[in-house]
């Protein structure tokens, strides 16, 4: 996790990824837990979830330390579609389904922060994205001269185009430089409404990891990490701006035709 520039992890499949993000998280959960009595966490969508679960889930009793305390977890959303909680585009609906309804009791329950339900469902998306805002102001600035919000770990997936979260390659969005979470009524993915955190909250993170797996995340690696193109993507301005507190977590079949030099343990 040191370094001047992102660490690309590869592994064999996707249970090597899993195990190993795993450790990578706990990691993380223990020294903020540490540091101020919580592990502040923010998620997309996509395919992450369903990793998540898998390395969330694992059992691991013969390691005391290798213990998920869910009840000191906020969980937030790095980017949520607008349309009501409990619809098969939701991410929180994703993540409820492969992770939070998985939990078991003995590990606790994390506090959750979902965008306002009342408002998915407005014809702007601002208010929505205003809202939320709000929410993370509670939580991360209790001074006012807390300029951006600092989550102790981003979870992040990487679509086919680059993009993460929902911002999209050559998207005005990538410009913001004021807002925490921005409305975007126009997505080149469905549905065409969304929230998102805008690129500083997202480099401004403590941690940020990147989940990329299978064959259909080759060609995207190979530009993001390769090429001069590939960072002005939205993950690879991520990579760029946020340097070494990246680290990528994908397996061989994503990573097979990569030259940055990449790494086979944290």
């Amino acid at each position: 996790m040191t370094g001047s520039s992102p660490n690309l992890y590869s592994f064999p499949d996707v249970d090597a990824v899993a195990k190993e993000l795993r450790k990578y998280v706990i990691q993380c959960q223990n020294a903020s837990i540490s540091r101020h009595g919580s592990f502040r966490v923010a998620v997309s969508g996509g395919s992450l979830p369903a990793t998540l679960s898998l390395a969330l889930l694992a059992v691991n009793n013969d390691i005391p330390e290798d213990t998920l305390k869910f009840s000191k977890w906020e969980i937030f959303f790095a980017d949520e579609r607008c349309v009501p909680l409990d619809d098969p585009e939701s991410n929180y609906r994703l993540v409820k389904g492969e992770l939070l309804d998985k939990i078991p009791a003995e590990l606790g329950a994390p506090r959750v922060h979902t965008v306002d339900p009342n408002h998915v469902n407005d014809d702007d998306p601002q208010d929505l994205a205003d809202l939320y805002q709000e929410e993370l102001m509670h939580v991360f600035a209790a001074k006012d001269s807390v300029r951006l919000p600092v989550f102790d770990l981003i979870l992040l997936g990487c679509g086919p185009d680059g993009h993460t979260c929902s911002l999209f390659p050559g998207h005005e969005l990538l410009q913001e430089k004021d807002a925490w979470v921005a409305p975007i009524s126009d997505s080149p993915k469905p549905p065409p409404k969304r929230i998102t955190f805008t690129l500083p909250v997202v480099t401004h993170a403590l941690n940020i990891a990147f989940v990329a797996t299978g064959n259909g995340k080759k060609r995207t690696l190979k530009m993001l990490f390769d090429t001069e193109e590939g960072k002005e993507l939205p993950s690879g301005l991520i990579n760029v701006q946020a340097v070494s507190k990246v680290n990528w977590f994908t397996d061989y079949a994503a990573a097979a035709d990569v030259l940055y030099p990449k790494r086979g343990s944290l």
